[in-house]
């Protein structure tokens, strides 16, 4: 029986609609959710114009090994947390940026990243350690789905909000 803890992924960057098909398929076989104890995912849970964030609150080892492996031949940008398993893993941030490796960072249980003194002995100045701080927080992009709507300018967004009454 595999150990299970929470796990989530944000995804981002470009795809076709036949590899968006073949995502969809591999996040029902990993059973992720669009929220914390959520239904299943399905297409119509994707916010246009957002990171795909996924959620499983039992997952095994910790680890979207089929999901994860798929983002990488497909050069998706991801972010994957996952707690820890006492006794066995401490909670991890994997980051895969598009490109190059998957990287790992130590974090504690609320997704802050750490130092130990071997890794900050070895990046060698506080400006190192504060480029290692900078890498691990990778801003997922939003996943843009080949027929998506064009992105809405924010200036356009800002004056098709509703205006608030003045008081007073």
């Amino acid at each position: 029986m595999a150990d299970r803890v929470p796990a989530s992924i944000e995804i981002g960057g470009e795809i076709s609609a036949p590899v968006f098909a073949e995502l969809l398929h591999i996040i029902a076989f990993e059973g992720l959710s669009p929220e914390w104890g959520g239904e299943p995912f399905d297409a119509e849970s994707r916010v246009v114009g957002q990171p795909l964030a996924l959620f499983d609150e039992s997952c095994a080892w910790g680890k979207i090994d089929n999901l994860e492996a798929f983002c990488v031949e497909k050069s998706l940008p991801f972010v994957r947390w996952s707690g820890s398993y006492p006794g066995e893993w401490s909670p991890e941030r994997l980051v895969y940026r598009g490109s190059g490796t998957v990287d790992s960072y130590m974090i504690d249980e609320s997704d802050r990243v750490l130092l130990d003194r071997r890794l900050l002995v070895e990046l060698g100045s506080i400006e190192a350690a504060m480029a290692y701080f900078d890498t691990a927080e990778f801003a997922v992009p939003p996943l843009v789905v080949e027929g998506d709507p064009p992105p809405v300018p924010a200036a356009a967004e800002s004056a098709a909000a509703p205006r608030e009454a003045s008081h007073g």
